[in-house]
């Protein structure tokens, strides 16, 4: 498998051999677009290449990869063009505007699914370490394991939040059995 580094560098170096629309080429595009051309859709997608991974590289070191971001900036400027047919958009500042709009709230909500998924993940880890602290200070001072109903009442969890913890536990276990807990 090729670094991912490396493959955001062809990327970028094929992004080198296309030329960004200029205004008048995006107002025909437009126009074209709008009767229905589908080789005027994928030359503004193309134009606009550009514009959009510049904008996606403006949010990167807050969370996601540049290529991720990138790739959330391609979706959007998918349906940001979509969306310029429909509402008949003819002018190249408002599609621009527009496909701006578009990128910058996909980056913004796919910085935020991470983070959430990142507390989660944090949340879920912090649960697990204190499940196993518990755990082996139960099975000392019983001399033995501790049941799931025990140690659901001892965590103030229900017995089923105290078994979907374990079973997290057992499948990143099996997935990686070199990892701590």
């Amino acid at each position: 498998m090729q670094d991912f580094d490396e493959v955001y560098k062809l990327y970028l170096a094929e992004l080198e051999g296309l030329t960004a629309c200029t205004e008048e080429e995006t107002r025909t595009l437009l126009s074209r677009w709008n009767q229905g051309d589908e080789s005027a859709k994928t030359r503004l997608m193309e134009g606009h290449l550009r514009f959009i991974t510049e904008l996606a590289e403006s949010y990167g070191d807050r969370g996601l990869p540049l290529g991720d971001l990138v790739q959330e900036a391609n979706m959007a400027l998918i349906l940001a063009v979509g969306q310029a047919a429909k509402s008949g958009i003819a002018e190249p500042s408002e599609f621009e505007a527009l496909v701006k709009t578009q990128v910058e709230e996909a980056l913004e909500v796919a910085l935020e699914e991470q983070q959430v998924s990142d507390q989660v993940g944090e949340e879920l880890l912090a649960r697990v370490n204190v499940l196993k602290d518990i755990s082996q200070q139960m099975a000392e001072e019983l001399g033995r394991e501790a049941t799931v109903e025990e140690l659901a009442e001892k965590m103030k969890m229900t017995i089923d939040e105290i078994k979907d913890i374990m079973k997290l536990t057992l499948d990143a276990m099996s997935v990686s059995p070199d990892a701590e807990i």
